[in-house]
């Protein structure tokens, strides 16, 4: 019985990226554009046209769209996040395969991790800045 040719996929770059509790984990490879987020496809991943645009700046603003596959695992927050870390990740992994990358994607704001979370509730307190009902009386 003949042995099956084991085909190593090799990735070119690696980037984490955050955005409020989302953490994706980005990976690019060789290909012709196809993007994977844990295991389905981006359309039916997000369904949203406007999540889907933010996923696909980076490789718009490089050029790259056609030029790479992209596996995704991303886990955390809603979909909004979701979509904002995977940006994150793949402007990382397009700036760790190539530095000529940087300025572009630096310039467009997707290098910069995007700092606004959720607000603790403190206690004492009914929310994060709410007080209870002052009562003189």
């Amino acid at each position: 019985m003949a042995k099956k040719e084991v085909k190593k996929v090799e990735n070119l770059g690696h980037g984490v990226g955050r955005r409020k509790t989302s953490i994706a984990r980005v990976y690019l490879r060789e290909g012709d554009g196809k993007i994977v987020i844990n295991g389905r496809t981006l359309d039916t991943y997000f369904g949203n046209p406007m999540l889907e645009f933010i996923v696909k700046q980076p490789l718009v603003t490089t050029e790259t769209a056609e030029k790479y596959d992209i596996l995704i695992n991303v886990k955390g927050g809603g979909t909004t996040g979701q979509a904002g870390a995977c940006r994150h990740g793949i402007a990382r992994a397009l700036v760790a395969h190539d530095e000529a990358y940087r300025p572009a994607l630096r310039a467009a704001g997707f290098m910069t991790r995007d700092p606004r979370m959720v607000e603790r509730q403190k206690y004492g307190q009914p929310g994060a800045r709410r007080k209870f009902q002052f009562s003189k009386r």
